[in-house]
């Protein structure tokens, strides 16, 4: 692994960062590891942090919240690829190094078909096998150095430096067939060059023919003094002047991995019988190590993509154990086409969860239709929902499909569904039962495949108790059910929602949002969200839209926010906290006068009784008004 980070945006646009000493600190402090010279980036913003094998990423309480994906977080794993935004800045976290599965292109073959002769030897796989009794010694050393080593490509590179050690090549290479390739299919997926001075080399240049020979007859082939052999004077050949070659193969339980590739342009230097027995014996040790690195490799990467499974994609913001439960939740039953039920108070994400089980499905691809069973009429829903002939009512000039059937393959989400007419309950019922229907004023019978998701804020089980509600139906939606918890049950997550609000909103209002100021925040997390995550957007993107600052200030909030008086961090500030006493004295006063009757306290003050209410539980003053 290599971790760093890519300036993708900001000031540092362009320029990469190793990260190598833990914990990682960034932030605008000359002091700190990664320093951004930026206003709307606090003195310690974020840590970054290394656990076991997993690298961490912390937001250090800073004013403007740290962003993976654009979602704000206060604590999460980084993952390969993850996108991290600091004030302005935006940066790329990378683990790997760029794939190399292609070929690559500086590494050239000689095309030409030129027979195999002049001072050539080749040997047979199967014949090579008892030479490995010889030079026991070198053959130990690569032996357990290359069985210690994981990596595929660190593989390749020890084992041609190994090899340099034995054989006077000046250059090797190593190819590699692709994974589970056919016998008729054999290519080479991937190619490690080395010379013996410079290093990696991608310019070598190796003969087609003698590699594709070596890989599809599992002979190894020595060519010496190659300046004598007129058969051999390729273009290729002829302008690197190989004065000898040596090719093996790489043989793994009678299947070809690929091959090894060693040659050296020296006159003086002649390879012979002792060095093609010798590697072709390294080979046969090699190809185990070789096959077990892939295999590491690919374990690797199936655990990477199980736990990418996990990681669901939605759209819910959140850490806190209520919004993982529901994560957890949306991951168990996306996959399958049963029917869910989501119940809870107004606001708390119903839709957004329907979407991300529709995300997260096999249906994913298909369409989502939302349908609010509240917002029409019975005979406009059901023309909606079922689609009409032409003629079947007043206003039916052409044959109409409705959401059911436009649905065809995907999930229809039916919103407030305890609104439902009975009618209708009936027509539904049919759908989840038998998947089919007929259109508003029709005969022909329309068979569905569609997923069904409800949500309700009602209590369904007291609907059906009251008969407003089918409870054969009932018990078709309920099949798998979640509650989706209020905001006021999970209060660590109003900060991250509200900073996700100011961003979005400060983008969508052309305005230049850092950040919600501590007093503004305590506030926001103080009050009981009644209206849940809807009423906390409506009032951030209205403080952003009023605000006059840069950061949010608790005088952008709501009134009513305001007036709550269960503050949980810092207190507000002396103008508000003046203003909130002496409504408290101009309420208790209006009461006293009233005798404690609310209409007549209501009267007195020039407000309505329903606002009085609120005003009393807002500002704490139900045990006052009791004394």
């Amino acid at each position: 692994m290599n971790p760093r980070l890519t300036a993708i945006a900001g000031r540092l646009k362009g320029a990469v960062f190793s990260i190598e000493d833990f914990p990682v600190i960034i932030g605008r402090e000359t002091a700190a590891t990664l320093c951004l010279a930026d206003a709307s980036v606090s003195r310690r913003h974020t840590q970054i942090e290394k656990e076991n094998d997993q690298f961490v990423i912390l937001d250090l309480q800073s004013l403007n919240g740290t962003f993976i994906n654009d979602v704000p977080i206060k604590r999460r794993t980084l993952q390969h690829g993850d996108r991290v935004r600091i004030g302005d800045s935006q940066f790329l976290f990378l683990l790997h190094e760029s794939d190399t599965a292609a070929l690559p292109t500086t590494i050239q073959f000689d095309e030409e078909a030129h027979a195999v002769s002049g001072s050539t030897l080749q040997i047979k796989f199967n014949d090579a096998l008892y030479l490995m009794a010889r030079d026991l010694s070198a053959l130990m050393k690569i032996s357990t150095t290359i069985n210690a080593i994981r990596g595929v490509e660190e593989l390749r590179k020890t084992l041609i430096e190994l090899l340099f050690e034995v054989v006077p090549a000046e250059r090797g290479v190593i190819l590699l067939t692709a994974e589970h390739a056919k016998d008729d299919e054999l290519e080479f997926a991937s190619v490690f060059a080395l010379h013996r001075q410079r290093g990696p080399d991608q310019s070598i240049k190796i003969s087609r023919t003698i590699t594709k020979a070596v890989l599809q007859k599992r002979e190894s082939i020595l060519m010496a003094n190659q300046q004598g052999a007129p058969s051999l004077e390729s273009e290729s050949l002829v302008r690197d002047r190989p004065h000898s070659i040596l090719c093996v193969p790489l043989i793994m339980l009678d299947r070809p991995l690929g091959v090894i590739y060693l040659d050296t342009r020296e006159p003086d230097v002649e390879f012979d019988k002792d060095h093609l027995q010798l590697v072709t014996a390294i080979a046969a040790i090699s190809a185990v190590a070789i096959e077990n690195a892939r295999h590491i490799e690919w374990l690797v990467s199936e655990n990477q993509r199980l736990i990418a499974d996990f990681d669901i994609e939605h759209n819910l913001v959140g850490e806190s154990e209520a919004v993982r439960d529901v994560l957890q939740f949306i991951s168990k039953v996306a996959p399958t086409d049963s029917t869910v039920l989501l119940f809870g108070e107004s606001g708390t994400g119903k839709e957004l969860a329907a979407r991300a089980i529709h995300q997260n499905s096999k249906r994913a691809s298909k369409p989502f239709m939302a349908v609010n069973c509240a917002a029409l009429a019975e005979s406009l829903l059901e023309s909606e929902l079922f689609g009409h002939e032409k003629g079947s009512f007043t206003g039916a000039l052409v044959q109409k499909k409705g959401r059911l059937e436009v649905a065809e393959g995907g999930t229809v989400f039916l919103d407030e569904i305890g609104e439902l007419s009975s009618a209708l309950q009936v027509k539904l019922l049919r759908v989840l039962q038998e998947r089919e229907f007929e259109r508003v004023g029709g005969t022909k019978t329309i068979k569905l495949d569609i997923r069904v998701i409800t949500a309700t804020n009602r209590n369904l089980e007291e609907a059906v108790s009251q008969g407003t509600f089918r409870q054969d139906l009932y018990y078709r939606l309920n099949v798998v059910s979640l509650e989706m918890p209020p905001l006021r049950k999970r209060p660590e997550d109003i900060p991250l929602l509200a900073n996700y609000f100011a961003a979005k909103y400060g983008k969508k209002c052309n305005r230049r949002v850092l950040g919600i100021s501590p007093q503004a925040q305590a506030r926001l997390v103080g009050y009981d969200w009644p209206g849940n995550v809807r009423e906390l957007e409506n009032a951030i993107e209205r403080a952003v839209v009023l605000g006059t600052t840069e950061r949010i200030l608790p005088e952008d909030l709501p009134e009513s926010i305001l007036e709550s008086a269960s503050i949980v961090s810092e207190p507000a500030t002396k103008y508000h906290e003046a203003v909130m006493q002496t409504k408290k004295q101009i309420i208790l006063s209006a009461m006293a006068q009233a005798n404690g009757s609310f209409t007549e306290a209501a009267k007195i003050l020039g407000v309505h009784p329903n606002y009085l209410h609120r005003l009393t539980r807002n500002l704490d003053l139900k045990e006052q008004l009791k004394k």
